[in-house]
């Protein structure tokens, strides 16, 4: 599944969810990376520094008032599918679609844990761009 999957938080608690307006005319995909934009939720991008999380469904509000569901732990660690190799403390970005990992440019996350192998789920965390931080 492409996206970002809760794996764990690093303060031990469960996944905190919130639900949100959805911004007018954005369709989010499960595990998508969400932005707080005026208050509704938007998809996110490379460089914004209100990320709350990922979404827990896919949701099409094309027409409007509709809400989604998204994990807001400020400490969340998500898995994402990504076939490059990985050191812990490495500074990585959101991709385009908010569905996975890019290279740096902007600092979005920061490498948990380092991978055995490229192909293993690459562990990330926020990198002071949370919504709360």
């Amino acid at each position: 599944m492409a996206g970002f999957t809760f794996a764990y938080s690093l303060s031990g608690t469960a996944p905190l969810i919130e639900r949100f307006p959805i911004k007018n005319t954005v369709v989010l995909s499960e595990g998508e990376m969400c932005n707080l934009e005026s208050g509704e939720v938007d998809s996110g991008a490379a460089a914004d520094t209100a990320l709350l999380g990922a979404c827990l469904e896919a949701v099409d509000n094309t027409a409007d008032g509709l809400y989604a569901h998204v994990i807001v732990n400020e400490d969340a660690v998500y898995s994402v599918v990504d076939a490059n190799a990985r050191t812990k403390g490495d500074l990585i970005d959101l991709a385009s679609g908010a569905l996975g990992l890019t290279t740096d440019s902007s600092h979005t996350f920061i490498v948990v844990e380092t991978k055995a192998a490229a192909a293993d789920l690459t562990l990330v965390t926020f990198n002071a761009t949370h919504y709360l931080d």
